[in-house]
């Protein structure tokens, strides 16, 4: 074979190595790009609500995925605001002593006198909703407002652009206020709102006047905003508390229960339908599936007369008369649950018998060979357990919405959050609704990512059997 042929076959060879690579590239995009856009449709829901959970209007229209809230600098501008009122440059405020100084621009067309717009101080609440009935204290009592004074104009197609300041301070002494609203009305309706040091919160009055929820909120106090109000106006009616906090930490303390007790359920029931031999097992077995077929709707009636009588009275035995509004009742009708049985159990019988048997050699029991053996070789199963197991307390919202109803203190989050809904969605103020809903997606979400190795190992394990 001559050089030249030599030569020409390995030029094709390479050839085909390198068209193979690009192929399998090309295969790899396809992937990623097939995921991406499959991640896009599941996540883009939850990605648009946390962007609109920092808007003032969410129901803005046109609606826009960014807001001012995302703009660096109104973080800076605000960050100067809240230190001129507070001394505050992150949540901002409004103290004894603060001199404010805020801008505004308007447009004034062509033959138009520019005239000073005028600025008050409103005795504004916070919102709507829940925070319309607490007892604050209003900027509006200690706010003084100068003169509002003309100090720029420059020039602009059909007209010129005139830019106002007005200072708004805190004589003398007095509490210091999270908030100083503004109101700003136009002398007419020719001369138009350009711009302003923050952009307000909305226009009113068909762009008559500029209104501001605080002209000093702070960089994290104009970002977060509606996450603060979360916690801030609603509150417990009898103990003052924060509403949000409260509804967190019963659902934790829920969840937390939970858990523990179908983990311990789970666990033992799966291994003895897994390993142990005893008259009836089939039918136990038969009777977990059959429990897994039942809806929960359908024992609704009856679960509740349960509850509503104390377990036939015998809740009294330890003072209580019933077990309606509060977690004891509402743990006994979640808390078993056939579906975690089935699923240990599955998980028990891919696990190989070679390594009981050897214990049994060693003189171990049944107990001592599900704890010391058996548990720790099914960490994946328990992780993956625990996630859905959590996951399913933190959203559980049928029996919640039934069970617990007075007082308010006494409601997990999903329940706290229809709340929310009921109240501030008849006032249109989605920031603060959206706002809770993210927050209440967290901790799911970093239980995931904790145990996410654990819960991958439980599903292959799962997935095949010796």
């Amino acid at each position: 074979m001559s050089v030249s042929a030599i030569g020409t076959g390995a030029a094709a060879i390479l050839a085909r190595e390198r068209w193979e690579a690009r192929r399998r590239w090309s295969r790899a995009a396809l992937a990623y790009l097939v995921m991406l856009l499959f991640s896009l449709v599941f996540l883009g829901p939850l990605l648009f609500a946390a962007l609109s959970s920092v808007k003032t209007d969410p129901l803005a229209y046109p609606p826009k995925l960014l807001s001012p809230q995302l703009s660096p600098a109104n973080w800076a501008a605000a960050a100067s605001l809240g230190r001129q009122g507070a001394g505050a440059p992150l949540w901002g405020g409004f103290a004894p002593g603060a001199a404010v100084t805020f801008e505004l621009t308007y447009f004034v067309p062509d033959g138009l006198t520019a005239e000073a717009p005028s600025a008050n101080v409103p005795r504004r609440r916070p919102g709507g909703g829940l925070g319309a009935v607490q007892r604050i204290t209003y900027a509006a009592d200690y706010a003084e407002v100068g003169d509002v004074v003309e100090v720029a104009r420059r020039a602009a197609d059909g007209g010129e652009l005139v830019t106002y300041r007005v200072q708004v301070g805190y004589p003398g002494a007095g509490p210091t206020i999270d908030r100083l609203p503004l109101d700003v009305q136009s002398p007419s309706r020719e001369q138009r709102f350009v711009s302003s040091t923050l952009p307000p919160t909305r226009l009113e009055r068909l762009g008559l006047v500029a209104s501001y929820e605080t002209i000093t909120p702070g960089a994290l106090g104009y970002l977060l905003g509606n996450y603060r109000r979360v916690f801030t106006e609603a509150r417990s009616v009898t103990t003052g508390q924060s509403l949000f906090l409260r509804w967190t930490s019963n659902t934790f303390v829920y969840a937390f229960f939970r858990v523990l007790i179908t983990l311990a359920i789970a666990t033992t029931a799966g291994y003895a339908l897994a390993r142990l031999r005893f008259p009836g097992r089939n039918l136990v077995f038969l009777l977990v599936l059959f429990a897994q077929m039942v809806p929960t709707q359908v024992l609704f009636v009856s679960n509740y007369l349960v509850l509503r009588d104390g377990i036939w009275g015998l809740s009294s035995l330890w003072g209580q008369a019933t077990l309606l509004n509060g977690l004891p009742g509402l743990l006994f009708v979640t808390a078993l649950n056939a579906g975690p049985v089935f699923i240990m159990k599955q998980f028990f019988e891919s696990l190989p018998r070679e390594v009981e048997e050897s214990a049994m050699i060693d003189g171990a029991g049944y107990w001592s060979r599900f704890s010391r053996i058996v548990l720790p070789m099914a960490r994946p199963a328990l992780g993956a357990l625990v996630i859905l197991a959590f996951q399913g307390a933190w959203n559980d919202f049928f029996w919640p919405l039934v069970i617990l109803t007075t007082p308010e203190d006494v409601k997990t989050l999903p329940i706290g959050l229809l709340t929310f809904r009921n109240v501030y969605g008849n006032s249109g103020d989605w920031g603060l609704i959206l706002a809770g809903a993210i927050l209440s997606a967290l901790p799911v979400i970093v239980l995931f990512v904790v145990f996410q190795r654990y819960f991958m190992e439980g599903v292959s394990y799962g997935g095949g059997k010796e």
